[in-house]
């Protein structure tokens, strides 16, 4: 069976929206962490905001990187998209949790969420996340969306947690 993995970038104070993390370097260290990923992964689920931020940029990116992360096949829970540029890309049909239940019985490898909170926050509900990975960033910003739902407790447990040099933290959790 596929398992669902959600990959997000985080402020110490919970926030995923990547446009608040700054004053970080990008480093080798986080570009290690992006390719054992994207290594492990077979596919990514997008919300629809998340795949329209992607198509906009990934198609035009080159290099190996990218060459592989834009061959990926895209699955995008969306309710209003009907047309996909970046492809290989399918509109996931029905409820989320079902959708994702018959995705992660088909073929095919590792099933990355990138980005996608609200997706990310509705799979977790519905115990359907297998694993998070977080690039957790030493900043607090105070206020923004938060990368778990507000008023919803959850046990995890820890599978490793890697500081980077940066001050970055790469952590990986499993469901409890």
């Amino acid at each position: 069976m596929r398992k669902v993995i959600v990959t997000e970038f985080i402020s110490a104070d919970g926030v995923a929206e990547v446009e608040k993390l700054t004053g970080v370097a990008w480093n080798a260290e986080m570009d290690r962490f992006k390719e054992e990923e994207l290594a492990d992964s077979g596919a990514m689920l997008l919300g629809r905001v998340t795949f329209e931020i992607f198509a906009g940029s990934w198609p035009s990116e080159t290099g190996d990187f990218a060459d592989r992360f834009n061959a990926l096949p895209k699955y995008v829970a969306s309710t209003t998209l009907t047309k996909f540029d970046w492809k290989p890309a399918e509109k996931l049909e029905g409820p989320l949790p079902e959708a994702v239940r018959r995705l992660k019985q088909s073929a095919g490898g590792n099933i990355y969420v990138h980005g996608s909170i609200s997706v990310a926050q509705q799979l977790l509900h519905h115990g359907l996340v297998d694993r998070i990975r977080l690039l957790s960033y030493p900043i607090a910003v105070g206020q923004g969306k938060p990368f778990f739902a507000p008023g919803e407790q959850q046990k995890f447990e820890l599978i490793s947690a890697v500081p980077f040099s940066n001050g970055v933290v790469a952590l990986e959790y499993e469901p409890g």
